[in-house]
């Protein structure tokens, strides 16, 4: 008999130790090395896809002989999901779904089963019992025949499940509860994630089968299990938003099939996650007029031009220190951006509280921000509202100058669709999109802006 040998993998990053330790040599994680059973490799273990380990009889192809299968998408009749994956699902491509507990990942994937009638979906479900899973599918909608439920966590009776109803569409939830029994470790660890993936997505591979995984996401917010399982996959969903509001944003991570970055909107009712049309119309449905320190500005995410309002108040501190409160904007970024503010722009912010937010649960990663940004601060610190036509796109340095952002004709469109007459954009490399906007407003400083706006 075989010897079992073990070794101590960090739960945090994956990396393995020969003995325990009490801190990860390679993450610095405090108390994350666990034991873990090597599997034993034998002739009798069954392969990735189900079938009996031997010779394989695969052949190196010529790229000529090689189908495309740029074409081989599935519609799930969601335009926004739709739009995240690249125009649909593709064919054999493993797709992880991550977000907070809650946040609707389980009602995103059920509701495939009423989109998709004329497809076959198997649903594996690790969390739920079968009459669970039935509940929530009748309160969204779902009744066709072809939507399969599988209470089950062996990796190896999924295999066989998919191999004998042949679905179209295979979605487990989640990865982290399903095992491979030749594995001595629990489920959720980082061998069973791993393994129990590689498995699956080979399996996807082989049979073309379309696999969504569900994820837990870590109290962090990256996705839980070892980095690994997202080199993986071919796409990569991040679900986002605030359980007491209803509007949810799928972001697509990574996408091997798409454009990185993409996003989808959805807002939560109770028949499920409903498409929304126009993101820029619903981000400003609340917008107060004629208030200090509320500014729209328009965001790249991916391919599309999303118009938002952000926020911001600045009072006098009443500490030795000046708090600096974001929510939704990158901590950091503002903390530079005050720097610029009193070192070119005059304004003696060290003395004041900021507070930032942008509305509507977006999270604004993109440069381009900061135009806006620095204007609502300097109309908060002012006490003076910036016209309710006017919206800002454009990059600031840390010597004062406005820089040129990239698709600026497409968010001026998108802001003039919307009625903003008043563009705020950078002088550099505007020229040939300002030609066509009689309503442009090009700046190349930030003292300019802070000129001709107060």
């Amino acid at each position: 008999m075989a010897r079992k040998s073990t070794q101590f993998v960090c739960q945090a990053c994956g990396a393995p130790s020969p003995k325990w330790r009490g801190q990860c040599p390679a993450c610095g994680e405090w108390n994350a090395l666990v034991e873990e059973h090597l599997p034993t490799a034998t002739k009798h273990n069954l392969g990735r896809t189900g079938q009996p380990a031997g010779r394989s009889t695969a052949r190196a192809l010529r790229l000529s002989e090689v189908e495309s299968g740029r074409e081989s998408r599935l519609a799930t009749g969601n335009p926004e999901l739709d739009r995240v994956l690249g125009g649909g699902i593709v064919r054999g491509s493993v797709v992880l779904v991550a977000g907070t507990p809650g946040i609707g990942k389980s009602t995103l994937m059920t509701e495939l089963g009423a989109l998709m009638q004329d497809r076959k979906i198997l649903y594996v479900t690790g969390e739920e019992s079968a009459g669970q899973v039935k509940m929530r599918a009748e309160r969204l909608g779902v009744s066709s025949e072809s939507f399969l439920l599988l209470a089950e966590t062996d990796v190896e009776t999924i295999i066989s499940s998919v191999h004998d109803e042949a679905p179209d569409v295979l979605v487990v939830d989640s990865i982290q509860t399903i095992f491979r029994t030749d594995i001595q470790s629990a489920p959720g660890s980082v061998a069973q994630v791993r393994e129990s993936a590689a498995a699956l997505i080979q399996l996807a591979k082989a049979t073309g089968t379309s696999a969504f995984v569900v994820g837990h996401v870590t109290k962090q917010g990256s996705i839980a299990g070892p980095r690994v399982l997202e080199h993986m996959v071919d796409t990569v969903l991040h679900l986002e938003g605030d359980r007491h509001h209803t509007f949810r944003i799928l972001r697509s991570i990574k996408n091997r099939f798409g454009s990185t970055n993409e996003i989808g909107v959805f807002e939560m009712k109770s028949n499920g996650l409903t498409p929304v049309d126009n993101p820029s119309a619903l981000f400003l449905s609340e917008r107060a007029r004629n208030t200090s320190g509320s500014v729209v500005i328009c965001t790249m995410e991916g391919t599309r031009p999303v118009l938002a309002e952000i926020q911001a108040l600045v009072t006098p501190t009443s500490y030795s220190t000046p708090q600096r409160t974001t929510t939704g904007f990158d901590a950091r970024r503002l903390q530079m951006l005050l720097a610029v503010l009193e070192k070119r722009g005059g304004l003696p912010l060290s003395e004041y509280d900021v507070f930032v937010n942008v509305t509507g649960g977006l999270k604004l990663n993109e440069p381009a921000a900061d135009l806006g940004l620095v204007a609502a601060i300097a109309s908060s610190h002012h006490d003076r509202a910036i016209s309710p036509s006017s919206a800002f796109m454009g990059e600031i340095g840390l010597g004062g100058e406005v820089r040129s952002i990239a698709q600026l004709e497409a968010r001026m469109k998108e802001a003039e669709k919307l009625g903003f007459d008043e563009l705020w954009v950078p002088s550099a490399g505007a020229q040939s999109s300002t030609g066509a906007h009689a309503s442009a407003n090009a700046v190349s400083r930030l003292d300019e802006l802070l000129q001709r706006l107060f």
